[in-house]
């Protein structure tokens, strides 16, 4: 049963004791209806939908079947704060991170990617980060291979698995047992398309593959290396790549936590972020790189940020020009993870406006889902 309210509640179990939370919008529901899965009555009150508390119960978020090892991912957009939250319920659980980010692979590349410090590496262990360098090929099946490697060894340790990230293609991947097409990279004709979109833009790309898989470029958006991907894959195997993704067994029992913010507030996150970045040397990092010998035509030259100064350097634009670029290509790449997570109904998502309360929220989450 669902009821609703808007005031200081108490989250309430057999012993009595009560834990307070405030919401705008509040539901309850009696766990003891949920198939018995808890075993004794207990009502809970919190400011979850009362389905996402029930799946989460009933197994719905992890997959039925056989009981699994626990994991937590984080997900939400750039700059929704998913790596803060992370290094607290790390240390509250005794947690490592998981990265799943692409572009923390790459040794040299720290400060475009915000990757984490040497002192919060330090104080929480971390893994999938620095892994690589840039002119190595890196893909989806690779790394889900190493994760569910690197998962599997956190878990036979005793401790809790975090899986942080915002390449939601990979999170969406390892979480619902994809299995992507076995079809080894092929880097003539990944440097062929990268000239081209270098000449011509990534938008004929998008459309080439739109016209020979519409699925795969609604899925990929105006990512390069995906387009390029999804066309390498079609090419070799002269069929639609959206139709070649294997899929087994939900491996985890997981529970998915997703950050929201106001859009408005989302972006004043990430263009102070941006701002940043660029105060702290984000010009002299990717000068470096080209400096080291790594072209400007690599894959993982081509992320947000260092593409844009890759332009910078060669006299394209201003200081100005380029903060304006880097803002706005990152307001496009959030709006596309928010679209790309939204369509999954499993995540529980948790306001992240109010810092304090974001950490109270989850940590009370995560509680109940490794308890239950």
């Amino acid at each position: 049963m669902c009821e609703s309210g808007n005031d200081l509640v108490s989250l309430v179990g057999d012993t009595g004791q009560a834990v307070r939370a405030k919401s705008v919008r509040l539901h309850s529901v009696e766990m003891s209806s949920l198939g018995g899965c808890i075993g004794r009555k207990e009502r809970i009150v919190f400011s979850l939908p009362c389905y996402t508390l029930a799946m989460a119960c009933e197994g719905t978020l992890s997959g039925a079947g056989a009981p699994r090892e626990p994991l937590v991912a984080l997900l939400g957009p750039t700059a929704s704060g998913k790596s803060a939250l992370a290094l607290t319920l790390a240390e509250t659980y005794a947690g490592e991170i998981v990265s799943a980010d692409s572009r923390l692979l790459y040794h040299g590349m720290d400060i475009g990617t915000a990757k984490p410090t040497a002192d919060e590496r330090a104080a929480v262990r971390h893994h999938l980060i620095d892994v690589t360098t840039p002119d190595m090929p890196y893909d989806l099946a690779r790394w889900k291979a190493e994760a569910t490697d690197i998962i599997a060894d956190i878990r036979g340790r005793g401790r809790l698995p975090l899986l942080v990230g915002g390449t939601a293609q990979w999170t969406t991947a390892l979480l619902n047992g994809w299995e992507p097409p076995a079809v080894a990279p092929d880097v003539l004709f990944r440097a062929a398309m990268e000239a081209r979109a270098r000449e011509e833009g990534i938008a004929p790309l998008l459309a080439e593959l739109a016209a020979r898989d519409p699925e795969a470029s609604a899925r990929t958006g105006p990512n390069l290396r995906r387009i390029i991907r999804a066309l390498e894959v079609i090419r070799a195997t002269g069929q639609p790549f959206s139709v070649q993704r294997g899929r087994s067994e939900k491996p985890y029992h997981d529970l998915r936590i997703g950050l929201s913010l106001p859009r408005d507030v989302l972006f004043t996150r990430i263009d102070a972020r941006v701002e940043a970045m660029i105060a702290t040397g984000l010009v002299g990092e990717v000068r470096a790189l080209l400096d080291a010998g790594y072209d400007s035509s690599l894959s993982a030259m081509s992320g947000i940020g260092y593409r844009q100064v890759v332009e910078y350097l060669h006299g394209g634009t201003t200081l100005t020009t380029l903060y304006e670029q880097i803002t706005q290509a990152t307001h496009r790449y959030a709006r596309h993870q928010m679209t790309w997570l939204r369509r999954d109904e499993t995540i529980i998502w948790l306001d992240a406006r109010d810092e304090q309360r974001l950490i109270a929220e989850a940590t009370e989450v995560i509680r109940r889902f490794l308890l239950y």
